[in-house]
């Protein structure tokens, strides 16, 4: 019996529960973000009591709108995220639109807290991701075609045409998080060590003051 009880718990242990693979599952119906609520500390928000939710609640609009691309990447995201849409909260899910200017990028960037899908709308885009071994995959996507990356990798998507491109992205989180790496790594506050990134990329400091410079000028 001590044998098999053992190894029951070997069992529980090791196999994956449902609950560890994005967001909490919920235990109510909704649950409608309180998002200046800073009362209690949780996984999400709390919730609007029932009596004061309304239709208005379960609709969003925001990704009616194309975003402002003039900037120094050429790109925009509007996310579709709890933060902007609170009757997403622990729901599991969200989404965003990104638009592209020719030539824009979406730098280099993961999700820490979801898998990304997204669907190309309009326009010609390369998109691509990294794994933990370095290997690139990566695919020059138009119009109706459909890309996914694992949760966490590095990835990007550049506009390759000659017109705007634009895709919705969706998230199995309600807040998936975003590190940019261009300015997560130059732009943080308070910064990086000039010595780490020196060492890091091999650099002189004077490239890097540089970099840091011309990032931290951008407004996007």
């Amino acid at each position: 019996m001590a044998i098999r009880g053992t190894f029951l718990l070997v069992i529980l242990v090791i196999l994956p529960f449902p609950s560890h693979c994005a967001d909490p599952d919920p235990l109510q119906d909704f649950c409608v973000g309180i998002l200046n609520d800073t009362s209690t500390s949780l996984n999400g928000f709390p919730c609007k009591p029932a009596s004061q939710v309304t239709s208005d609640d379960f609709f969003f609009d925001g990704l009616t709108i194309e975003g402002n691309t003039d900037n120094a990447f050429g790109f925009s995201a509007t996310v579709g995220n709890v933060l902007a849409f609170p009757g997403l909260n622990t729901l599991g899910l969200s989404m965003n639109r990104v638009d592209f200017a020719p030539g824009g990028l979406n730098p280099p960037h993961s999700h820490p807290r979801a898998t990304e899908s997204g669907v190309v709308i309009k326009g010609k885009l390369h998109v691509g991701f990294l794994t933990t071994k370095n290997v690139l995959y990566s695919k020059v996507l138009t119009a109706g075609e459909m890309f996914v990356v694992p949760r966490g990798l590095v990835h990007f998507q550049m506009n390759v045409g000659k017109e705007k491109a634009m895709t919705i992205t969706a998230f199995n989180s309600h807040l998936p998080g975003a590190v940019v790496l261009p300015t997560t790594l130059f732009t943080s506050k308070p910064p990086i060590p000039d010595e780490v990134l020196t060492k890091a990329f091999k650099i002189d400091a004077s490239v890097i003051d540089g970099i840091k410079a011309k990032l931290g000028a951008i407004n996007y």
